[in-house]
């Protein structure tokens, strides 16, 4: 990874796209520095220690909630809105005509996930200012619309910031702003290691087999996302006025974890979806039954959220990988997978593998992702979350490289073509 860092930093595009992904990056980091006028954070910070939820948003968020700064809400009502937006692209035919129209439906799409966004937040960010009353140092109309108003521009504010980086940068943007929330913990985690260390909440033996734990599963992310089974290809010998081609015997390499961490961080949103919906109404009913049912760690939780990674592992890979249409360009270029027959049989043995590798990746990301929180449950520690941190930091961080490494191939090929 260093040595790709390195060679990437001596091309001149690639180092112009590597600072700006920086340069706007620290531009977050700086951001989460800005307070919301009006709030009490000693009471907030005592909240997020006290509540599962709470603490799993200040995780995700980079702190940004427990400080109640301009991006409190972080990224959130985005992934939300895309989620939404995915789903009923499912559903509508005008949307899912749009998905094929190629570039400009999809800018299409995407400014009505913008719109969606601004409205989620809106919506997310009245409700906590009225559910968090008690928060607020003085609870007028005017406090209220000021901390509404902050914290839904400091999601448009992200939304813009994670576009850019995908348009002018390198990688994803949301998911490197995830990334860097979660890596600006790890001090605070360490600390809180060291002090459950003193307490005696945690031994040397335990801290030793945590640690252990987070090794293994960084080897075992990265096998997985790495992993890729290899489809063979034969295309048959054609002439072509005088020349020849064909022939030749090549791959379709089909990954074990096609979505990446996308299933996690949906998962997880939709997951939080009903205690968020609960924390607008605090003292009712449904918030009691919410926090009784619905806990984030407890068996319920648990279940739904194994259940949602593996959905979202399965409709994020149909959504970026359609066996159809690969058996089509096959069969066009001449082309036949050994021992299948071209169309419809070439179709359904694409399907079936990539069913079998999605199954496998869904139910490692699921394991991994629940783990911490039956070992955090078991030992009385607050290891809800790493689990999922741990994916999304060592996924993104795995694509990022990627992405610049396909970027360094291409601009390779360009200059073997232009010498």
């Amino acid at each position: 990874m260093v040595s790709t860092l390195k060679d990437a930093w001596k091309i001149p595009d690639l180092r112009r796209k590597i600072i700006i992904t920086l340069a706007l990056l620290f531009v977050y980091r700086l951001g989460s520095f800005i307070p919301v006028p009006f709030i009490d954070t000693e009471q907030l910070s005592q909240l997020v220690s006290d509540s599962g939820i709470f603490g799993l948003f200040d995780i995700i968020s980079g702190g940004n909630f427990g400080n109640f700064t301009i991006f409190a809400m972080s990224i959130t009502p985005y992934i939300n809105a895309s989620i939404i937006m995915n789903l009923l692209a499912f559903a509508i035919p005008a949307l899912e005509a749009l998905q094929k129209e190629g570039e400009e439906g999809r800018k299409k799409l995407a400014q009505y996930t913008r719109y969606l966004t601004i409205i989620l937040a809106l919506i997310q960010a009245l409700g906590m200012s009225l559910s968090f009353g008690d928060l607020l140092i003085e609870k007028t109309p005017f406090t209220v619309f000021t901390v509404v108003l902050c914290i839904t521009a400091g999601t448009a504010f992200l939304m813009y910031l994670g576009e850019q980086i995908t348009e002018n940068g390198i990688g994803n943007g949301i998911s490197l702003i995830i990334f860097i929330s979660i890596i600006s913990r790890i001090p605070s985690a360490i600390g809180q290691m060291y002090q459950y260390l003193t307490i005696g909440t945690l031994n040397i033996i335990t801290l030793i087999v945590f640690l252990v734990f987070i090794v293994v599963v960084i080897f075992g992310v990265v096998a997985v996302q790495e992993g890729q089974r290899r489809i063979p290809v034969q295309y048959a010998k054609r002439v072509v006025g005088r020349k020849m081609y064909g022939g030749q015997t090549t791959h379709i390499p089909m990954r074990v974890n096609m979505a990446g961490v996308i299933p996690v961080i949906f998962a997880s949103s939709l997951t939080l979806f009903p205690a968020t919906l609960a924390s607008f109404f605090p003292t009712s009913a449904f918030a009691n039954f919410i926090s009784t049912y619905f806990a984030w760690g407890s068996w319920l939780t648990n279940i739904i959220y194994i259940t949602l990674i593996i959905a979202f592992t399965y409709f994020y890979t149909a959504v970026t990988f359609n066996p159809f249409d690969i058996a089509e360009n096959i069969k066009k270029q001449g082309g036949y997978i050994p021992g299948i027959r071209p169309g419809k049989p070439t179709v359904e043995y694409l399907s079936r593998i990539m069913n079998r590798l999605t199954l496998f990746g869904g139910v490692f990301l699921a394991i991994i992702a629940v783990i911490p929180i039956f070992v955090g449950n078991f030992m009385g520690v607050n290891l809800q979350f790493g689990g999922t941190s741990l994916l999304i930091v060592v996924g993104v961080a795995l694509e990022t490289v990627k992405q610049i490494e396909a970027e360094m191939m291409m601009r390779h090929h360009q200059g073997f073509l232009k010498s």
